[in-house]
Parts: C-alpha cells; sequence; structure tokens
C-alpha cells in the first residue's frame, strides 16, 4: 500500500462551473478512485480561488460584496461536483481562515530567506487571467490565452526573486524526468526557465481583495501566489507538520495547460525558496475545444458558447451521471485537447456503453436467468476469456497508474469487445441448458465481474449496479484490486438479477 495526493485546479469564482472545469476534475475523482481501489492511503482536494480583481470585478457587476459573491459561486462548484459524483477528501476556499494563515507563513517564511523585496512595477496586466505580460509575450497588445487588450499598470509591489532559482529549477528537472508529464509539457516548461527568468509582482496595492501581506498591511497578494499555496493548506502547512510531510512527497497536481508556467516554474521556485521540495508530480492536460476554440466563460462573455447549453448539471440531466464521467474520461488522452460535443457525448453512449457495456450485461443476466434458473454457473479456469482479461487487468492498471483513463478504458472495452464476441461465437441464446450453457456463461459472467472492477473509477453507480445484477454483495470499490482482480474469483451460485438497460439507447440527434 502506497500513498497519493492528488489535487485539482481551484476554480475562479467569478463565474459557474462548466463542463470545462469538470474535465479537470472527473479526471482527478477517477485517479483517485483507482489509488483507493488498489489500496493506497488517498487525499483528494479541489476547491475554489476566491480573492483577486476579477472576482471583485464580477461581484461588483452583480451588486454583491465579494464576500457574498464567492460564498455563493462556491457553492455552486460544490454543487455541481457533488451532482457528478465527485469523492474529495476536502474543499478548500481561499478565503478560509485556515488558508490565509498558511499564505502568511509560507510567504514570510520565503521573505525571512531574503527572496523577496520591494520595487516599482510598470507593465501590462490581463485581469482576465490575473497575469502580468511583456511586450514580446503580448500579441498586438492584448492578452494571448484571452484576446482582450492588456492594461498598462504601474505601482510599487513585493517582488520574489525567482531569477535566482533558474539553475535550481533546471537541475532539479535533470534530476526529476517525471515531474512534469506528459514529455511536451515538461519540454514548454523547461524551454521557458531556460529563456531566462525574471524577478515577479507578488503584492498589489489598488485591491484590497485578497491576503494582506503580514509585513506590509498596505499589500495584499496577488491571487496567483494566494492560490498556488493551497495545495499545502490542505494538508496543515503552518499547522501540522507531521501532515504536511505525510502527504507531501505524494503529492501529484492535475492542471490545465494555459497554467503551466505558474505550477511548473513559479511554484516549485516557491518551495525551494520556502525550504520546502517542490510537489513530486504535476500532470498537464490539454483543453476541451468546441469548434476548435477553447471552452471557457470569456467565449460566453464574449457572446460565444453559453455555458449555460455545456454546464455540468445540464449535461447529467441529458445523459445521467456516469455517461458523462466515461465521456470525459474516454474521449480524450489525458495531455492533449480534445473537441467537444453532444453529439460526441451521444456517440459514446450508443456504442460504448449502450450496444458493447450494457447490451452485454442484459444478455448474460437475461440467460442466466431464463435457462440456469437465475443461479451463476462457475467460471473454467481454462476458459478463452481468461487471456484477454488478464491483458485487460494489466493494462489498464498501467495506464490508470500513469495517468492515463482514456487507455485504461480502452483497455477494459478490449475485454468487453471480447466478451462480447465469445457469446457470438457460442451463442447460448440457441443452448440447451446444461454443462456447455452453463461455462460459457460462467465466463462471461466472470469477465463482467472484472470489468465492473476496472471500470468502478469511472462510473461507480453504474458498476455498483452491475455488481448486484450479476448477485454479488457490496460494491466492486469494496474490493481488494490484488486479489480480486484475478481470474477465477467468482462467485458461483450467486442469484442473477435482470433489470432495465442500463444505458437506453438515446436518438442521435441530440
Amino acid at each position: 500500500m502506497g500513498r497519493f495526493y492528488i489535487t485539482t485546479p481551484i476554480y475562479y469564482t467569478n463565474d459557474a462551473p462548466h463542463v470545462g472545469s469538470a474535465y479537470s476534475t472527473v479526471n482527478a475523482d477517477a485517479l483517485a478512485r483507482w489509488h483507493r481501489l488498489i489500496g493506497d492511503e488517498t487525499k483528494f482536494l479541489t476547491g475554489t480561488d476566491e480573492h483577486g480583481q476579477k472576482v471583485a470585478d464580477a461581484a461588483a457587476k452583480n451588486d454583491h460584496s465579494p464576500a457574498d459573491w464567492v460564498e455563493q459561486t462556491s457553492e455552486r462548484f460544490r454543487e455541481a461536483w457533488r451532482t457528478l459524483n465527485i469523492s474529495n477528501d476536502d474543499f478548500i476556499r481561499t478565503t478560509e481562515q485556515r488558508h490565509h494563515e498558511s499564505v502568511q507563513k509560507f510567504l514570510s517564511t520565503i521573505y525571512e530567506n531574503g527572496y523577496i523585496y520591494k520595487d516599482l512595477y510598470q507593465g501590462l496586466y490581463c485581469v482576465s487571467c490575473e497575469d502580468y505580460y511583456t511586450t514580446e509575450t503580448a500579441i498586438d497588445g492584448k492578452c494571448p490565452i484571452h484576446g482582450r487588450a492588456l492594461i498598462e499598470m504601474e505601482e510599487e509591489n513585493w517582488f520574489f526573486k525567482l531569477s535566482a532559482f533558474e539553475d535550481r529549477l533546471l537541475e532539479y528537472y535533470d534530476q526529476h524526468p517525471g515531474f512534469v508529464t506528459p514529455e511536451t509539457k515538461r519540454n514548454e516548461a523547461l524551454s521557458f526557465i531556460k529563456g531566462g527568468l525574471r524577478d515577479i509582482s507578488i503584492t498589489r496595492t489598488s485591491i484590497t481583495w485578497g491576503v494582506r501581506v503580514p509585513w506590509d498591511d498596505a499589500h495584499v497578494f496577488y491571487v496567483w501566489y494566494d492560490a498556488l499555496i493551497n495545495y499545502l493548506t490542505a494538508i496543515g502547512y503552518g499547522r501540522d507538520d507531521d501532515e504536511v510531510q505525510r502527504w507531501w512527497p505524494y503529492s501529484n497536481h492535475l492542471i490545465g495547460k494555459e497554467i503551466i508556467r505558474f505550477h511548473c516554474v513559479w511554484w516549485p521556485a516557491m518551495c525551494m525558496a520556502a525550504g520546502l521540495e517542490p510537489p513530486a508530480h504535476v500532470h498537464v492536460h490539454g483543453w476541451l475545444l468546441i469548434g476548435g476554440q477553447k471552452l471557457s466563460k470569456t467565449m460566453a462573455a464574449e457572446g460565444g458558447v453559453k455555458l449555460t447549453d455545456i454546464a455540468p448539471v445540464s449535461l447529467t440531466n441529458e445523459f445521467g451521471v456516469d455517461p458523462v464521467r466515461y465521456y470525459l474520461l474516454r474521449e480524450t488522452s489525458l495531455g492533449n485537447d480534445g473537441e467537444f460535443s453532444l453529439e460526441g457525448v451521444t456517440h459514446r453512449y450508443n456504442t460504448d456503453l449502450a450496444n458493447n457495456l450494457g447490451n452485454l450485461v442484459a444478455r448474460v443476466t437475461t440467460i442466466v436467468a431464463t435457462k440456469c434458473d437465475g443461479v451463476a454457473p462457475t467460471p473454467r479456469e481454462d476458459s478463452a476469456l481468461r487471456g484477454p482479461a488478464e491483458l485487460a487487468i494489466v493494462d489498464s492498471a498501467t495506464a490508470w497508474n500513469g495517468f492515463a483513463p482514456q487507455s485504461a478504458l480502452e483497455s477494459t472495452w478490449g475485454l468487453i469487445g471480447a466478451t462480447n464476441a465469445y457469446l457470438e461465437q457460442h451463442a447460448p441464446w440457441k443452448m440447451e441448458p446444461g454443462a456447455d450453457l452453463n461455462a460459457v456463461m460462467g465466463d462471461a459472467l466472470e469477465a463482467i465481474r472484472l470489468v465492473a472492477i476496472l471500470t468502478t473509477p469511472a462510473m461507480p453507480k453504474v458498476c455498483e449496479e452491475i455488481w448486484r445484477r450479476i448477485g454479488l454483495t457490496g460494491s466492486p470499490c469494496d474490493e481488494v484490486f490484488s486479489s480480486s482482480s484475478t481470474w477465477g474469483q467468482y462467485r458461483s451460485d450467486a442469484t442473477i438479477q435482470k433489470g432495465e438497460p442500463l444505458f437506453p439507447r438515446m436518438k442521435s440527434d441530440q
């Protein structure tokens, strides 16, 4: 048994959650569920980022105080994650007292270590991403991510000596080749470091909505430096050193590629400056695209795709919770950009779920109920399905452990396909009751049992129902993976339960 600490980005409370934030959260949830399944002690953190100018502006626009606004918006994220059956162990809000204390402790340590100084900031700033840009990184005076005009700013700030960590970061990357995955994103971060690091502003005086700088009450910490520390707040930084030591060496940040610079350059340097090891691992995923454009709140604000049409709750109302989870995990490799569409969700639903998994479970339970008196036969040790099952177990486990849910599910669906082909070959619906029929159905039931275990990180509720229908008690997530994932563990003489279709087919014009 190991230990696994996984975090999502904390989501900005200037607007409601959408399917892009659901993509990160569902993937993190499935990875957390996998590690619990294999017996790892697991902590899963998500939450909301509630400070900064953009939040203050959104609150004013909606006639709310910032505190009231973030209270409401944070709850919308909680509700979305409850709807998607997200199993987070903690939900952090950056307005919590515990976070303020951790931020002040962490940055005071950096200050005392001599890596923070005061100077005048002059440059370009994007309110949408709460980030500073140079004339070289701007595109025609606009933010390279949001396409909005950048604001000229000049104010006295406290700066972090990022430039002092250029060589140390390069050395760390060299000594920890798996620190950032996939390789393309690691190379992107390295390229940024090798291009030369400039010191960066970490405070503001022009806003008040943030964490106060303990050594200079006129300043608040710039939102990114406040937000990044949430990963330490949740494990007791500044309050419980033992908990920090217990979890930090096993930390895994799952982030979108637009924030790679913050997490893969600034954050490890900040940790070094505070006398702490950088996080163990950062996995960077791509964007969900609609018509080739990034799915974002900004698009909606500028008259693009309406978020209300693709909000998590609207999707689950249409397709069900587990089918939405499955689509977000299966459609796109966790590292690449992916195209999101309602047609794509419908296609995955009808093919992978209704035709393949749903049809397999329906076929087997119906035949056992009608031809075997509803009592499960025993699988054979030398079954032709044993090889495909063992391959699926090994490949799926390797993929889940390697932050590749898409590949894990693809391997599992290989076993589903092999089992359906096995049934087509033997045509048990034409066989008479007896030993031969029992052998075929026992093999199929054992394959379904293994499919339910391998798929439970993605579709926990559906897999619980499959478990019930094939006569097993409890849940597949209650199993000890190391022993339950070997061929031949199915309990014969279980009572099989037929039921309504797991995935009623949907019209293709949805």
